[in-house]
């Protein structure tokens, strides 16, 4: 006889040795684009993330940390460790809960397993959760530093312990166990909510259950309750805890005139001593289900009580403390996510609806220096309420959103959107774009790794597929094998066990479908949002196991041989998850890419000593943290990410030194940038004024002058720009003195400079660029990157000069003839010398969108500074940057792309024809077969056809001018197979940097 709890308990735990060998074995060695630059950084010096912090998530990984012994370049590679090791126990409890529904539904007895069963329920196990280990979305978030696999682990386990709790017979276990869940619950929410939205499913469990006649009324009220849970959880413990916390604060210190903290105090006593007051008199009168509640709900507190590291570590001012929350009111304020604006959910406006009004509603606070000031209104936003609707799907009023509405509705400029368009989008874009697809990417297959890719199924196979598609390692095809497996599954379940099916449905459905509608994506997003939906994906998983039953079923009522059958069954099912495996290692495989971190170092590495660098925000600033805050790298650069820079903490923190960093220069006091104070200052140009002396300016903002001051409706007090030319004026022999200037450029010094606002308005974040630009006064280098330079509310661009990856603003006026100015000395010194390109050349490592990204931005600063080169005929200088570019980023390894194709001429000029050649013929290729497949296919073309197209007829031309007709002629050929005739060259590349 087999004892299945052994080999359940065994084969489980090999399943787990499998999937953690897997991930292991392809993890990223070190900080991944996006997130986790910024979680490693902050878990490992227990800092302050963005809203609304992890804080368990970063002690769990803290301890990761030290296994890396002291040795700070292999921190990120052990907290990248420690997301494979949680996704292991995430597929070891997905095993163990298949195998539990298997035993449900073939209603087997403790003991009285057959071996027929224990081999069936165990292939189905195996299949299941190999399918998911090999998944496309979870892979992805099994190898890097961010919260997602421990919220899976989370999700997996709260599911598991519930399917388990089904099966104890012991009330008094049964309680111990629902405990037990609560914890889990509570300790969850320090890492992500996703593991809340399984608790109305959950319900179903307890239903099921507790009631041995249950009926569609009952399941009904179940699963009304769990959400009743579900909202009690993420609406009242949550963030109503803490703002009930904040309004006895607030009244204790404000009216009562009690010390800061003293309304805390009196909240906890009332909080703890209520709790226990309660439990002792559950015990008292023999209320075990009173008592199991307020157990559980102690130990949702307990977990939940990890979020005090977030005040602790906010107030001993880390250098990186996102929005400070210092106190319960900017704690509040951090919890519930207040900077990320609002999404409409139930009922809000259409995308063409005007404002009608806005008024100030509640007053918001801030600590002071002996109570909590009125620092700021929240603004209520009326639309017009004759273009309103109830579930808003296309709402949006930003201008770019507004376009893509109208795009994917076909809706002309003017035409009023309908609420079947507000439906439309809704299954369209937002359930079948964002949510379906990518359903069908995790069990159907991906066509590649470029945004907005479709997925891919049986008719595939054969499709036409241009190379860079079918050398894409992301170009993956399941043959449909796991869905169908998957429905198999479904049916299957249903038929023999309705409520576990019910049960499975609603897990799907509440981390699928309903996720969707309650986040109310907008039209776009800044990357592909897959990992949400892995909750959902990890209940289709279930069914796929549950497909490895229903096979053996039907085997076995063939050959009467049900051991034989699951044993067949289980080899029918075992080529999906090596299918999946097969095709998923060469896009999941991140091991030597180190490009995220190098780029960040080449950034650094591009300023001067104590220098002051403005970045974007998310891949242009995380690895730039994690270098500095992790591996110590260039901690004299002090980075400002420009949207920060709006907000008074933000502001507050640079006046303070970090690392090696000095504080940052300001005139301004925080009177004048705390919140509610210069959030947004209008230009108001006044006639007879064309100017202001830029210091002037500040110093009257700094006095709160009546002349600034502006009229408004509101109570708090609003002030003007009243010329949108800020002058600030120049020692210019001063600054020649200070040996900033580089050499040559001596002549271009200029007097004052115009830091002219682009807009109507200028921000609080430029407000004070101008004051640091001013007050800092040419004592510190400052430098942009490209995203902030282009976004700032000033016009640099004539004073900015390149030095590598950074564009350093000097008192120098850019001759008019120039594009882009480059100090070429010193640009070419740090290109050469300094910068770093691990890995990059090696065409077996999978380099994704984001690598690629920033490639095509290292090759397109190489042309810049070739150009410059060029200009000042240091021709060998020239040549070494264009080789060392096709030297570290290869067609074989990252593909040749637009900046390539920018570089074709500068070759020519350089004599180096036969490398012009090469690129030329690799692109026009390419180009031809994306214009191809995109003409077969009826596609619209996106940016990779528009770009295709401009590169092959900017070819045609520059390839006669050169005499290679040949060339020239076979280019335009294939531009009239795809196009038709009489397509040359309309020049766009050829006036490109």
């Amino acid at each position: 006889m087999i004892n299945y709890r052994k080999v359940n308990n065994l084969t489980g735990w090999i399943v787990f040795l499998i999937a953690t060998l897997v991930y292991m074995l392809t993890i990223e060695e070190t900080a991944s684009f996006w997130d986790p630059g910024e979680f490693i950084a902050v878990a490992y010096k227990l800092q302050v993330p963005h809203p609304p912090g992890a804080p368990f998530f970063l002690l769990t990984y803290r301890m990761f940390s030290f296994l890396a012994f002291g040795d700070t370049l292999e921190i990120a590679y052990w907290m990248n460790a420690g997301s494979a090791l949680f996704s292991g126990f995430t597929i070891l409890f997905l095993f163990w809960s298949i195998t539990l529904l298997g035993r449900k539904l073939f209603k087997l007895e403790k003991d009285k397993e057959s071996k027929g069963h224990t081999i069936a329920i165990m292939g189905a196990g195996i299949i299941g959760s190999l399918v998911y280990t090999f998944s496309d979305s979870f892979w992805f978030s099994a190898v890097e530093s961010e919260v997602y696999a421990m919220s899976s682990f989370f999700t997996a386990i709260v599911i598991w312990a519930f399917l388990k709790w089904d099966v104890i017979e012991n009330p008094r276990d049964e309680n111990r166990y629902m405990i037990f869940i609560a914890y889990l619950v509570g300790l969850s929410i320090g890492v992500h909510l996703l593991n809340l939205v399984t608790l109305p499913a959950l319900a179903l469990v307890v239903y099921f259950k507790k009631y041995k006649s249950p009926n569609l009324k009952g399941a009904v009220i179940a699963f009304l309750l769990g959400g009743v849970a579900l909202v009690i959880i993420n609406n009242i413990i949550i963030p109503g805890l803490p703002s009930l916390a904040g309004s006895l604060e607030i009244f204790f210190v404000n009216s009562l005139g009690l010390p800061f903290g003293s309304g805390i105090i009196v909240f906890i006593v009332l909080i703890l001593g209520g709790l226990v007051a309660a439990i002792l008199y559950s015990i008292k009168m023999q209320k075990a289900i009173l008592n199991t509640v307020l157990l559980s709900l102690t130990f949702i507190l307990i977990g939940y009580g990890s979020y005090a590291l977030i005040i602790v570590r906010s107030n001993a001012n880390p250098p990186i403390n996102e929005n400070a929350p210092k106190d319960i009111i900017s704690f509040v304020s951090y919890l519930k996510r207040e900077q990320y604006g609002y999404r409409p959910l139930l009922k809000g406006q259409y995308f063409t609806a005007e404002v009608e009004s806005q008024e100030e509603g509640a007053p918001v606070y801030a600590k002071g220096e002996s109570k909590y000031e009125i620092v700021d209104y929240a603004i209520e936003t009326m639309y017009d309420p004759e273009k309103t609707t109830i579930l808003p799907r296309i709402y949006s009023t930003q201008a770019n959103h507004k376009q893509i509405y109208r795009s994917k509705l076909g809706l002309r400029e003017g035409e009023e959107p309908t609420f079947a368009d507000n439906i439309s989008f809704m299954l369209s874009h937002q359930l079948g774009h964002m949510y379906w697809r990518y359903f069908m990417w995790n069990f159907s297959g991906r066509e590649s790794d470029y945004t907005d890719a479709p997925w891919m199924g049986i008719s595939d196979l054969f499709g036409d597929y241009p190379d860079f598609i079918k050398e894409n390692k992301a170009h993956n095809n399941y043959l449909m094998l796991p869905i169908l497996l998957g429905i198999i599954g479904l049916f299957f379940q249903a038929k023999y066990d309705g409520k576990s099916f019910w049960l499975t449905m609603m897990l799907f459905l509440m981390m699928g479908v309903v996720l969707v509608l309650y986040l109310n994506s907008p039209p776009i997003e800044p990357r592909e949002r897959d990992y949400i939906y892995v909750g959902s994906f990890y209940a289709f998983a279930i069914w796929i196991g549950m497909g490895v039953l229903a096979i053996a079923h039907a085997i076995g009522k063939m050959n009467k041989n049900f051991a034989v059958a699951s044993i067949m069954a289980t080899l029918i099912g075992f080529p999906v998850p090596l299918l999946m495996a097969s095709q998923n290692w060469g896009d999941h495989n991140r091991s030597d890419r180190y490009f995220s971190v190098d780029s960040a170092r080449n950034f650094l590495a591009s300023c001067e000593e104590n220098a002051i660098l403005f970045t974007g925000g998310d891949n242009d600033t995380f690895p730039l943290w994690y270098v500095q805050e992790v591996e110590g790298f260039r901690t004299d650069v002090r980075v400002i990410v420009l949207s920060y820079f709006d907000t008074d903490w933000y502001v507050e923190q640079m006046t303070r030194p970090i690392n090696e960093s000095a504080a940052l220069p300001f005139s301004l006091e925080r009177k004048n940038f705390k919140r509610g104070t210069n959030d947004v200052l209008y230009v108001n140009e006044r006639q007879g004024l064309n100017a202001i002396s830029a210091k002037e300016y500040l110093r009257l903002l700094k006095n709160e002058s009546d002349l600034l001051k502006i009229e408004t409706g509101f109570k708090s007090t609003v002030y003007q720009v009243p010329s949108r030319n800020l002058i600030m004026e120049i020692d210019s022999a001063e600054v020649i003195k200070k040996g900033i200037i580089p050499a040559g450029m001596e002549d271009l010094v200029i007097s004052q400079m115009n830091l002219r606002v682009k807009g109507n308005y200028m921000t609080k974040g430029n407000l004070m660029l101008l004051d640091l630009i001013t007050t800092n006064n040419w004592e510190r280098p400052i430098y942009f990157n490209n995203t902030s330079l282009s976004t700032i509310g000033f016009d640099l661009k004539n004073h900015v000069v390149m030095e590598g990856l950074t564009y350093r603003l000097l008192p120098i006026q850019k001759p008019e003839n120039v594009e882009e100015f480059v100090n070429t000395e010193l640009a070419y010194k740090n290109v050469m010398e300094k910068f770093a390109f691990r890995g990059m050349n090696n065409p077996d490592n999978y380099f994704d969108e984001e690598y690629r990204r920033f490639t095509s931005n290292h090759r397109s600063v190489f042309n810049s500074l070739t150009t410059a080169l060029l200009m000042e005929d240091k021709l060998e200088m020239a040549a070494d940057i264009q080789k060392l570019s096709l030297e570290k980023f290869p067609n074989e390894a990252i593909p040749y792309d637009l900046s390539s194709g920018q570089s074709v001429p500068l070759l020519f000029e350089m004599g180096e024809d036969d490398l012009a050649l090469d690129i030329i013929e690799k692109l026009s290729e390419k180009s031809f077969q994306t214009l191809e497949f995109y003409r077969d296919r009826g596609r619209a073309m996106d940016r990779e056809a528009m770009i295709s197209l401009e590169m092959m007829r900017f070819f045609v031309p520059l390839l006669q001018e050169r005499g290679y007709d040949e060339l020239a002629t076979k280019v335009q050929n294939n531009l009239d197979k795809v196009l038709g005739p009489g397509t040359s060259s309309n020049g766009i590349l050829r006036n490109r940097k």
